[in-house]
């Protein structure tokens, strides 16, 4: 008992110091200030007063979800004891594993930078600054040579580390799980069976109504529709992230779904907010660095090639050249396995005080890093607005797809639950995937490290979304991944090729599949 009231202590005092230094807090000293000079604030009673006041006005609603915005984040609770690198990740090979990882993706980065003799960095010549700050609106228009450039690495080269990763401390056949476990990911991690997932994912039970299917033409709107965009307009009103977050696991509705998602991303739009962006806009224009044209280039390999995302091509270069700017997202690395990349000042490799972290925000995009935009630019139309929400949905959850960890929404662990769930309930499908080398990992895996960005339709991957955010966790992407399989599994049994897996039974390309055509998706857990 004596240890929870501390480890809750120490988280209070943790999320008011850094809300001690947020906007929010100079907004609330303000108020309060201006609260004294009313009427009904009296000396004798101020603080219970100026509490009254605060709740009336809204601000006192503002400041939990400001709290529950930080609590959605908060690292995993840890022994008091433990060392500062354990809140990034406890396991000791695991932090090894990403070290190793980061030291491979700087070294590609540093060869393509010294084949081509281009700086990792330079500062525009004004004429090069004006020309790009006048197309900055038309950037999907400009077409540089990038034909000697080449992503840092692609998925299929992240999953390979993945597949050789180990834990030193289980030789092989140690573990008598791990002797039965045939899967591609050979780590022994508890992930959740299916009735622990049915008991944490139970809004998704066949007996609740969720929009993308019981709002179907085939279904009355009256018996669920109507009435769950009603709930959704309540709680946009009563301006509540706690509430926002339990309504849309049932799924949001289309015009209700960019207000909600900003109202549990905590995020709105305050002229603070707009300036700092347009403060790493003149950052873009001042500077150019090497990732720029990784950016580019990403851009082009996929955005641009993909039938619903092409159009938003200008804000995809607008959002992700600020946010290689953005040194605020360099806080999540205090929670993240990796670490920020350094670069040193041309003559002083070496001297820490030389040291700079490259790019500014720590984040190497990789092929298909894009893809974590595209799919917000149909919500958000205002460039900040836009960069707010993406950046937030960055720190919460898409980096975990791209590190090497033991979080339970990390790309390790969801490999693993994928693999379980196909081994426990497929086990012929499993076995027979295996055996005729198209091991069921390696098709899905570029799903789930895209979040199945670009391989859903739009609507039916914002419906997905909706899940993530609702519960906080990534692991449904694992679970869908799964029932995809399960889906076309009769179909999947008589393949005979990992090609043949991915072509006869349309695997590459889902789009022209529905959720609820594949898996119901109230009723995903009743696939198995």
């Amino acid at each position: 008992m004596l240890q929870e009231e501390s480890d809750l202590s120490l988280i209070i005092a943790q999320i008011v110091q850094k809300l001690k230094g947020s906007n929010l807090y100079s907004q609330l000293e303000r108020q309060a200030w201006a609260s004294l000079q009313r009427p009904e604030i009296k000396l004798e009673s101020l603080k219970e007063d100026i509490k009254e006041f605060f709740k009336i006005s809204g601000w006192e609603k503002k400041l939990q979800n400001a709290v529950y915005s930080e609590l959605s984040v908060f690292p995993l609770p840890s022994h008091p004891a433990a060392p500062p690198e354990h809140l990034k990740e406890p396991l000791v090979y695991m932090r090894k594993a990403q070290g190793s990882w980061e030291k491979r993706i700087l070294k590609s980065l540093n060869s393509m930078c010294t084949e081509l003799s281009i700086p990792l960095a330079r500062k525009r010549p004004v004429g090069e600054q004006k020309e790009l700050l006048n197309k900055w609106n038309e950037m999907g228009t400009d077409e540089p040579d990038l034909s000697l450039f080449r992503p840092v690495y692609a998925p299929k080269d992240f999953l390979e580390v993945l597949i050789n990763l180990r834990n030193p401390n289980y030789e092989n056949g140690d573990s008598l799980s791990f002797r039965t476990h045939l899967g591609l990911i050979q780590v022994p991690l508890k992930v959740k069976d299916i009735p622990e997932l049915k008991e944490c994912f139970v809004e998704l039970g066949l007996n609740i109504g969720q929009l993308g299917i019981d709002d179907s033409t085939q279904v009355p709107p009256e018996l669920f529709e109507n009435e769950h965009v009603r709930i959704g307009q309540k709680v946009l009103a009563e301006q509540d992230s706690a509430a926002a977050q339990q309504y849309i696991r049932q799924g949001s509705p289309t015009a209700l779904r960019a207000e909600l998602w900003a109202l549990i991303l905590n995020i709105s739009s305050q002229p603070e907010d707009v300036l700092y962006y347009e403060q790493l806009k003149t950052n873009v224009i001042q500077h150019d660095l090497l990732v720029d044209s990784l950016i580019y280039k990403d851009v082009k390999l996929t955005a641009s090639n993909d039938d619903y995302y092409f159009v938003f091509e200008d804000y995809l270069y607008q959002v992700l050249l600020c946010f290689s700017r953005d040194t605020s997202v360099l806080s999540h690395f205090a929670f993240n396995s990796a670490s920020p990349p350094k670069s040193y000042i041309r003559g002083k490799l070496g001297l820490e005080e030389y040291a700079v972290f490259y790019p500014p925000n720590g984040v190497i995009p990789f092929h298909g890093f894009s893809m974590y935009v595209a799919p917000l630019c149909f919500l958000y139309h205002e460039p900040s607005k836009l960069y707010q929400i993406f950046r937030e949905m960055y720190v919460r959850f898409f980096f975990r797809l791209h590190s090497i960890s033991s979080h339970p929404s990390g790309i390790v662990s969801l490999c693993l639950l994928f693999e379980t769930l196909l081994q426990t309930y497929l086990p012929q499908l499993f076995y027979h995937l295996r055996e005729i080398g198209a091991q069921p990992l390696r098709i899905s895996f570029k799903w789930m490290v895209r979040a199945f960005s670009g391989y859903l339709a739009t609507d039916q991957l914002l419906l997905l979304w909706d899940r993530i955010l609702g519960y906080n966790s990534l692991e449904i992407l694992a679970v869908l991944a799964a029932a995809v399989f399960a889906f076309r599994a009769v179909n999947l049994m008589e393949v005979t090729s990992l090609a043949a897996a991915e072509k006869k039974n349309h695997l590459r390309e889902l789009k022209s599949m529905y959720l609820d055509d594949i898996v119901k998706i109230h009723g995903l857990f009743w696939l198995f």
